[in-house]
C-alpha cells in the first residue's frame, strides 16, 4: 500500500477549491435564511391578522345579537301599535264618521234656516222701529 502525502500547497489548493465550490452554497444558504426570516415575519403578521379578524368577528357577532334584540323590541312595538289602531283608534274614527254625517246634514239644514231667521229678524227690527216711531208720534 502506498501512502499519499499532501503538501501544504496541495492542501491550500484543495481548501481553495472547496471554498470556491462552497461559496455558491453559502450564498444560497444565506439567501434561504433571509427568505425563512421573511417567511417567519409574514407568518407572525398573518397570525396577528387572524387574531384581529377573530376579534372583529366576535364584535360583529355581539353587534348582530344586539340588532336582533332591538328588532324584537321593534316588532313588539309595531304589534302594540297595530293592536291599538285596530282596537282603539279605528272604532273611534268609525264612531266619529258615523256621527259626523248626520250632524253635517243637520248643520246644512240649519244654515238655511238661520239665514231665513236672520232676514226675518232684520225685517222685524225695521217694522218694530217703524212702529215705535209711529207710536211716538201718536202719543
Amino acid at each position: 500500500m502506498s501512502t499519499l502525502t499532501l503538501t501544504k500547497d496541495d492542501l491550500l489548493a484543495i481548501s481553495q477549491l472547496l471554498d470556491s465550490r462552497l461559496d455558491p452554497i453559502k450564498s444560497d444558504i444565506t439567501e434561504l435564511k433571509g427568505d425563512v426570516r421573511n417567511l417567519k415575519d409574514d407568518v407572525r403578521n398573518l397570525k396577528d391578522d387572524v387574531r384581529n379578524l377573530k376579534d372583529d368577528v366576535r364584535n360583529l357577532k355581539g353587534d348582530v345579537q344586539t340588532l336582533f334584540g332591538k328588532a324584537d323590541v321593534i316588532e313588539n312595538d309595531i304589534r302594540t301599535i297595530k293592536l291599538t289602531m285596530e282596537n282603539v283608534i279605528k272604532p273611534q274614527l268609525q264612531l266619529l264618521a258615523e256621527n259626523y254625517m248626520p250632524a253635517a246634514k243637520r248643520y246644512e239644514k240649519a244654515t238655511a234656516q238661520i239665514e231665513t231667521m236672520q232676514s226675518d229678524i232684520e225685517m222685524l227690527k225695521k217694522v218694530t222701529a217703524d212702529h215705535s216711531e209711529r207710536l211716538q208720534k201718536i202719543s
